[in-house]
């Protein structure tokens, strides 16, 4: 019996360094790798040794027949990748890629290379994994969050009911272990230390902040109270700090979210979603509490495009359909056959169901463009037209959430390309967009390198590239000396944030919240106040 991936991949493509007879695809090194959805392993091929299960950091694999009834359809889902991307080389034994500590053993090593990572996200914290495995080099990296706590987009982007994603935290938590490894929590580059600063103490700085802004619609009435993008909405509910604070109305029956991507689905998910189930994942509190209050019965999912371009990915979507208590139903038929991609074929299918009486729903629309946020004082409806038709419509709704898109935002004294929303850059290496010249030290991984797309996983081969070309210099000699010492820059931070935390602390927040969580059903119960989570991380200090 063949090992199946399900739908919490993360893409990282750990599974298939181990597989020995070469049967998860694509691979790293394969052209689809940069836009495929998830791993798929080819049931043909695979010879049930569960090597790939016991690696993959967040569960996703399992034997076909322990699978669960709503996960049966990745059986079809796995093989048919392989129908339509047939194998040029036989299923067999393959050469396995060294792990990156052994394959760079025997390299010259030049001087301790001591690097900067800002942020504290998957990117963030697989280019420190890539640093500090190497054996070619002797590596020390400062990692600096702004926040209190670490974990980016995992902690604060990934939704409360996914939590098995979540688990590939504890990849993060083995690399902040290693030797040569210094985490500073509560520190903003920028504030407390500038960038010049940094290269002061260290030979390179790598930015991997990710994407903070949004893309706008561009619609009148956007900015109308009830209006929120995606961002804020999801950072509230998962308990980002900058954001515990907002209020979203969930007063009114009907909610529009503009996009068809994942974001877009998990908020759709999260408004509806009984309270009971919600109230056993690590969802904010807050938001837990304003959510098991809310009138939301439906929720319109908008896109301009057709069905066959809905954004979103087949396992989010498939996953979608089996929400309990919610109809999952498609505004308008859906045209797929049998050899159709099963994306559309599953929209096809909830297009066919017809309405539950009692139950919320999620309605996906298709075809059609918003043209303006309407409402005298708060929104009371979207304006929209028919993308092909041009027929006007006024949706009545008391909630509109933009998901158009994450955006990055510009990091000073750096290029940055107001078009892509990235900063300018070469395989990771800056570059003055002018000359073509690299930014001497500057480098950049994750969404403020190539855009707000793929899953974590993509993190992790573009942090690599990224950790390739800074290596390369470094064996140049094209890296600035520090004029520092090592010591000097946690004497530096202690002067300038007498609070800021260390990965110890991280780690007993960490635990305190796994504690609680544990205490009460859940996977933790996250701490959203930077001050409670300075106190927590003090008592554990005190109690040594």
């Amino acid at each position: 019996m063949s090992y199946v991936i399900t739908q919490n991949c993360c893409n990282d493509a750990t599974c298939v360094a181990v597989c020995p007879v070469d049967c998860i695809h694509p691979t790293p090194t394969e052209r689809e790798y940069r836009t495929t959805e998830m791993l798929y392993i080819d049931p043909g091929a695979c010879i049930d040794c569960g090597a790939c299960a016991d690696v993959c950091p967040v569960d996703a694999i399992a034997s076909a027949d322990s699978l669960r009834p709503e996960q049966q359809r990745y059986r079809d889902l796995n093989a048919e990748y392989f129908d339509r991307h047939p194998r040029e080389a036989a299923p067999g034994a393959h050469i396995q890629p060294l792990p990156l500590s052994i394959a760079t053993a025997t390299e010259a090593k030049p001087a301790t290379l001591r690097v900067a990572v800002v942020g504290s996200g998957p990117a963030a914290f697989y280019a420190a994994e890539e640093l500090l495995a190497r054996r070619d080099i002797a590596a020390e990296v400062t990692m600096l969050e702004r926040l209190p706590v670490a974990g980016g987009l995992v902690r604060f982007g990934v939704a409360p009911d996914h939590w098995r994603t979540k688990t590939v935290d504890r990849v993060f938590a083995r690399t902040a272990r290693r030797p040569g490894f210094t985490m500073h929590l509560g520190v903003e580059v920028g504030r407390d230390v500038t960038v010049p600063e940094l290269l002061d103490h260290h030979h390179a700085v790598v930015h991997a902040s990710g994407a903070a802004g949004d893309r706008r619609l561009g619609i009148a009435g956007e900015d109308l109270p009830g209006s929120h993008s995606a961002r804020e909405f999801v950072a509230w509910y998962n308990g980002h700090p900058d954001h515990a604070g907002r209020r979203f109305d969930l007063s009114a029956r009907r909610a529009v979210v503009v996009g068809t991507g994942n974001v877009a689905l998990d908020v759709a998910r999260i408004l509806v979603m009984d309270g009971e189930r919600l109230g056993g994942t690590d969802i904010a509190d807050h938001a837990l509490a304003a959510l098991s209050e809310s009138a939301v019965e439906e929720v319109i999912v908008l896109g301009r495009r057709g069905p066959d371009h809905a954004a979103c990915t087949t396992p989010e979507l498939l996953a979608l359909g089996s929400l309990s208590g919610v109809d999952v139903l498609v505004d308008g038929p859906v045209t797929a056959g049998p050899e159709a991609p099963m994306k559309l074929r599953i929209l096809a299918e909830y297009a066919r169901r017809r309405p539950t009486p009692g139950n919320k729903r999620i309605v996906l629309r298709f075809g059609a463009t918003p043209v303006g946020v309407e409402g005298s004082e708060r929104v009371e409806a979207l304006g929209v037209r028919g993308t092909t038709t041009g027929t006007a419509e006024s949706i009545g709704c008391g909630l509109v959430i933009r998901a158009a898109g994450y955006r990055g935002l510009p990091i000073t004294g750096l290029p940055f390309d107001e078009h892509t929303a990235t900063v300018t850059n070469i395989a990771g290496r800056v570059t003055d967009p002018g000359s073509g010249e690299p930014v001497p030290g500057q480098y950049v991984a994750g969404w403020i390198k190539r855009g707000a797309t793929g899953v974590i996983g993509t993190n992790r081969y573009c942090a690599a590239e990224t950790v390739a070309t800074l290596v390369e210099d470094h064996r140049r000699g094209l890296l600035p000396t520090p004029s520092a010492a090592p010591a000097d820059f946690p004497a530096l931070i202690r002067r300038r944030c007498p609070d800021a935390l260390s990965g110890a602390d991280w780690r007993a927040i960490d635990r305190h919240e796994r504690q609680r969580g544990q205490e009460s059903g859940r996977p933790r119960v996250k701490i959203v106040d930077p001050a409670a989570a300075t106190r927590v991380a003090a008592a554990d200090r005190a109690q040594g």
